[in-house]
């Protein structure tokens, strides 16, 4: 923590947003500080904005704009009397730059010294400090140089495929795996932007991608003492686009003389710098349990609760204190190993369409029950807007049990009470890793999602018969459309279907996604069925089933199979000839703004073919040609923002 020792924090400013501003804010006012959140015009009336004791505006709304600008930040802290920033994660947590403006501003920085990050904050010298130390490396080239032609030649000589990576930063952003030679120059440019859009720095490394590698991390801590210590390790394997998804601790199968070897190499690696606060060591651990330094992210880690959870330490807490000069509280011989934790996180994603950041309104947003064993950290409400600007994790979910096992059922239990629609998420996707035989039996490597893909990614569900009838029995019992008011014992009075002479009947127009379907609704048929707040029971045959059933307007939110499904009820004369499509047409995938246009009009392209660069959620994703055929159109240009479903290009035969 770079500050002076001694000194008195009152006030905190959290230079980040979404989850981590309100995960620190809540341990800050635990401890009586007040607590200073910053904002982008488009977190206006963000979550982390309303709980905090004060909010400053920076304006702008990407990034670029509002989070990564130092001049702003400082000038916020002193404008609201903050006396500290804590960076939280991402954004500008591991620049030193920033670190050295906090501390001549005379404010306290509640991170590592600008030295440290300095030191370690770059992958390429952190590899080179790591190797000075005796700790094994993968091959790679972790140089100054950053033309195409240096590249080429590293690759060539470490061997296919190899993974670039970005040398400011983490969190899957810059980095790509290359499989042949001929898709190194696009795919090194490509992450070059993205780590520039990122994190202000496109240098990136390239290094030899490991097949079948468990990723394991040791948490660190140092105080302004000389005193330095680790937090046992986490197992973080199962990732997709090279970001972490779930993440336990401690890692199963690990024995305690490697957990030693391992902490101990990190707690090295942290003393050899003046390393001061919490930061984590990345290894990749092989089958042979021989393992391999990745990097240091000298900062906070996302996953730094499943810590928490098996040592009963708040490491933000931590965090505050050693800011203010004080020592480590305990001793490496006094850490905790409590039972086992583990956390998924929640992202606003398509998981069936590579997963694609979504964007949209959270329509419906209900968090499982608190308890035991039971924590959920996140940064969003119902009826929040999620935006294209930032990252897409909406929160995450950690569950604690005594052993693994218990654990991973109480993180299942949790993980069928959320509820969430108007945004596509990865909710079901993580329910069925948690539930996958092979995660039970703790087979974790960084290929657990592709090699389970099939089960962990079915297609699209066949809604069937079952379905609708229950979706229409919950609307049916849900509505409360009164047709008379001056006599409500009428038969007339309600929406029955009441027929003279003939079985009461009511004919229900209903919609899903693509889907429609007109369900013929008898009162018999509601018989056994019971609507109670959002719960709606069905008995069948002797049996119960109990699922979530949320009703707003003529849209009702069904849970059905472990997915959120929104059903419309919908006029079918009135949308007879509403339907349209567009011929030739390919729209944007998401909201996001427009970084390269690759093809011109006239232009002849095979399927296949990236014709459009998107940029959103600080990721790029190239919008391909469906078909062979030639451009006939193009409707969009760079730099231009679209939203979700705009069509950016035509192609005829």
């Amino acid at each position: 923590m770079s500050g002076p020792k001694n000194a008195v924090l009152t006030s905190v400013m959290i230079a980040n947003r979404g989850e981590i501003a309100c995960r620190v804010m809540r341990t800050a006012k635990a401890m009586g500080l007040t607590t200073v959140a910053v904002h982008s015009a488009t977190d206006r009336n963000a979550r982390h904005v309303r709980e905090a004791d004060i909010a400053v505006d920076l304006g702008g709304s990407k990034a670029a704009d509002s989070y990564l600008q130092i001049d702003k930040l400082i000038a916020a802290a002193k404008s609201s009397g903050a006396q500290g920033i804590h960076p939280g994660y991402g954004f500008l947590s591991e620049n030193a730059g920033f670190a050295r403006a906090v501390e001549q501003a005379g404010l306290i920085f509640l991170g590592p010294p600008a030295s440290a990050i300095d030191a370690m904050g770059s992958k390429s010298a952190a590899k080179a400090l790591m190797e000075t130390a005796g700790v094994p490396l993968v091959p790679g080239y972790h140089g100054e140089a950053q033309d195409p032609a240096t590249f080429r030649e590293a690759a060539a000589r470490i061997g296919y495929p190899v993974l670039l990576k970005a040398t400011a930063g983490g969190g899957g952003k810059g980095m790509k795996v290359v499989e042949r030679d001929e898709d190194l120059a696009d795919a090194l440019a490509s992450a070059q932007r993205e780590a520039l859009s990122s994190f202000g720095d496109s240098r990136m490394l390239v290094e030899k991608y490991v097949l079948k590698p468990r990723h394991v991390e040791i948490q660190v801590f140092a105080d302004q003492h000389g005193n330095c210590l680790y937090l046992n390790e986490r197992d973080c394997s199962i990732q997709r686009r090279h970001q972490k998804v779930v993440e336990e601790a401690p890692a199963p199968g690990l024995s305690p003389e490697l957990r030693q070897a391992m902490g101990e190499a990190a707690v090295r690696a942290a003393q050899a710098i003046g390393y001061v606060g919490a930061g984590t060591v990345e290894f990749l651990l092989d089958a042979r349990g021989e393992f391999f330094f990745m990097e240091m992210n000298t900062r906070l880690q996302v996953e730094h609760p499943v810590t928490e959870a098996i040592t009963r330490l708040d490491l933000v807490a931590w965090q505050i204190r050693v800011a203010q000069g004080e020592p480590l509280p305990i001793t490496q011989e006094q850490v905790p190993l409590r039972g086992h934790a583990i956390e998924v996180r929640l992202y606003a994603e398509d998981p069936a369409n590579e997963f694609l950041p979504a964007t949209g309104r959270l329509e419906i947003y209900r968090e499982s029950a608190k308890g035991p064993g039971r924590r959920v950290d996140s940064g969003v409400s119902e009826g929040d807007e999620i935006s294209p600007f930032y990252d897409p994790m909406l929160g995450k979910l950690i569950a604690w049990g005594e052993d693994r096992e218990q654990a991973r059922l109480r993180l299942l239990s949790m993980l069928d009470e959320f509820a969430i629609a108007g945004v596509r998420t990865n909710l079901a996707f993580l329910r069925r890793i948690i539930a996958h035989p092979a995660f039970a039996e703790a087979e974790l490597d960084t290929g657990f999602i592709p090699r389970y893909q099939s089960e962990l990614l079915p297609p699209a569900q066949v809604l069937g018969d079952e379905f609708w009838h229950v979706a229409a029995q919950a609307f049916h019992l849900s509505s409360a459309a009164v047709e008379r008011t001056d006599d409500l014992h009428s038969p007339w009075s309600t929406g029955s279907g009441l027929r003279m002479g003939l079985p009461n009947e009511v004919d229900l127009h209903l919609s899903c996604g693509q889907d429609s379907r007109t369900v013929k609704l008898r009162a018999q048929e509601t018989h056994g069925v019971r609507l109670s707040g959002d719960q709606i029971s069905i008995r069948h045959d002797g049996l119960s089933r109990q699922t979530t059933a949320i009703r707003r307007s003529d849209t009702l939110y069904l849970r059905w199979d472990g997915e959120m499904h929104a059903i419309h009820r919908f006029d079918p004369i009135a949308e007879a000839d509403a339907s349209h499509t567009e011929q030739g047409g390919l729209s944007a995938p998401m909201n996001g703004s427009i970084v390269r246009v690759l093809v011109a009009v006239g232009e002849q392209v095979e399927a296949g073919t990236p014709l459009v660069v998107l940029e959103a959620m600080k990721m790029e994703h190239s919008v391909r040609a469906n078909r062979t055929g030639v451009v006939s159109a193009l409707y969009c240009a760079e730099g231009e923002m679209v939203s979700e479903g705009t069509v950016l290009i035509s192609i005829e035969d």
